[in-house]
């Protein structure tokens, strides 16, 4: 029962109880009423047993004939014994219709075990069934044991006992139904509570602005419901509290970083133009080695800061730019420019028949996709695959890049979107990273109404990203070729293949003749 709800146990409680209470009354009832009638009958039986134990005094044996020559002498169901020495002479039990029926030798040691003066015994005579015996001294030494049957008294607990079950019966069905009603109208305040607490689990609590207006109608402190609902209520203008201290802190700490940002883009501009103005003339190799560090530092912090500043602006909701963006062509161009970053990778590209095009700000897609290619060739060694595949779902465009690099730390996986997180020690860490990368990822793809996920294995990295879409809902991949070569040859050093249409768009089959583009690249160093 403590899996069931608390009306089913409330009402099984109830019920339970009123059964219990129903068969002690009925019980009690039943036995007091024997007792009652088992009394009567006892008295009957003392005034009856002397008159006919006098009567019965005056033969031996008491044939049929005298039985029926004195009607009204003996009461019907009584019975007639005479002992002598210990031993059953004669016994009769006379019938209602005023005949007389002999007793069975068989039930001759119970008439026999009749102490003589003795209070009235229940004695069971097989057919003749229980009777109520008593044993008088009569004339010559004789016996007389005299009985009444407890038919009537039997018969009569009997229909009261029936009566009590149907009676019971109905009262629990009553109950039940009568209960079920009231318990359901005396909990409903606990409904209440429950679905207010179910209504504020479902709130996106963890950020944003949260507006926490649920409350519990019943707080009466006389109830132990209204007191449940007014300690609840309680509990959720602390966290509402909280909610907003918390909503106050992050928007001063956005707001910082966003004119931190602001404030910065100034001086390192500056920076670096003084660097490279000075850079301009005749200086000592060490200043030049000096200002040439100047120079690319400056420019990485200026990248640290657009980065910044871009988080704090979607973190503040700023809109994004909303239009049909050509997402094929975006892929093709940020993996064009991945290959020449990092001509030391194998890049392919796995792209549909159609173009895909998904509604959004191209500017920040295209970012998503070079910070996806960027953390891919940092964090892998020379010689690793990427592969860039793109799709239509029935819910929209889904975005893969995939790696066939060491892995992604499982320790660090589930943090990867966090703001400076940093990779593993198992990856590359040549060309440094300010871990804020994946974070615009994340922040550009949700300010999309998408989603970006990874899974992680040693020999195998990717990252999904899912764009809402009305794109077709069937598509046919194409395969990477390469110019002047077979689909299984390797490409040539310094050549990205992908495939285009004739108007060049890359959307074309790459088995149509002329749909092939090489795009050249500088060669390895």
């Amino acid at each position: 029962m403590r899996s069931r709800s608390l009306r089913t146990r409330l009402v099984a409680t109830l019920l339970l109880l009123l059964a219990v209470a129903s068969a002690v009354v009925a019980l009690v009832t039943a036995l007091t009423l024997r007792g009652f009638l088992l009394s009567r009958l006892d008295g009957d039986l003392r005034v009856s047993s002397r008159v006919l134990a006098r009567i019965d005094s005056d033969s031996t044996l008491l044939p049929p004939l005298d039985a029926e020559e004195r009607p009204g002498l003996r009461p019907a169901d009584s019975l007639s014994a005479v002992l002598r020495h210990g031993q059953v002479l004669s016994a009769w039990v006379f019938t209602r219709d005023g005949g007389v029926q002999p007793v069975s030798p068989q039930e001759y040691p119970d008439l026999a075990a009749v102490p003589v003066d003795h209070a009235p015994l229940s004695a069971d005579l097989g057919p003749l069934g229980v009777y109520r015996l008593v044993a008088l001294p009569g004339g010559s030494g004789d016996v007389i044991v005299t009985g009444f049957t407890e038919r009537t008294v039997q018969d009569t607990v009997a229909r009261l006992v029936t009566t009590e079950l149907i009676v019971a019966a109905v009262t629990l069905l009553g109950a039940g139904l009568t209960g079920a009603v009231l318990v359901r109208r005396e909990l409903e305040p606990l409904e209440r509570v429950a679905a207010t607490a179910a209504r504020v689990s479902t709130l996106q609590l963890d950020r944003g602005e949260v507006s926490l207006v649920e409350r519990v109608p019943d707080t009466d402190p006389h109830t132990e419901v209204g007191q449940v609902g007014a300690a609840l209520n309680h509990m959720l203008d602390h966290v509402g509290a909280a909610l907003e201290a918390r909503q106050d802190s992050e928007t001063r700490l956005r707001q910082f970083v966003a004119d931190a940002s602001h404030e910065l883009r100034t001086p390192l501009a500056a920076i670096r133009g003084y660097a490279e103005l000075s850079r301009r003339g005749e200086l000592p190799a060490d200043a030049e080695y000096a200002l040439v560090r100047i120079s690319a530092q400056s420019e990485r912090m200026t990248t640290l800061v657009e980065d910044l500043l871009l988080l704090a602006r979607l973190d503040a909701g700023r809109p994004l730019e909303r239009r049909e963006v050509d997402l094929t062509r975006l892929v093709v161009d940020a993996v064009s420019d991945a290959h020449a970053a990092g001509p030391g990778h194998r890049w392919q590209l796995d792209l549909p028949e159609e173009p895909v095009t998904v509604p959004g700000d191209a500017l920040r897609l295209a970012q998503v996709l070079a910070n996806l290619l960027a953390n891919a060739r940092t964090h892998t060694p020379q010689g690793t695959t990427v592969t860039v595949a793109l799709a239509v779902e029935s819910a929209g465009a889904r975005l893969e890049v995939v790696d066939d690099g060491p892995g992604i730390a499982p320790e660090l996986l589930p943090h990867v979107f966090e703001r400076f997180a940093r990779g593993s020690t198992s990856r590359s860490r040549a060309n440094g990273s300010s871990g804020l990368g994946l974070a615009i990822v994340d922040a550009v793809v949700a300010a999309h109404g998408g989603s970006v996920r990874v899974a992680s294995v040693p020999g195998r990295s990717a990252f999904i990203v899912r764009l809402p879409s009305v794109a077709p809902e069937q598509t046919v991949p194409l395969r990477v070729v390469h110019s002047g070569m077979s689909p299984s040859d390797p490409p040539a050093d310094g050549v990205c293949t992908v495939a285009t249409d004739r108007a060049g768009t890359t959307a074309a089959p790459a088995e149509a003749a002329g749909d092939v583009a090489s795009v050249p690249h500088p060669p390895r160093p």
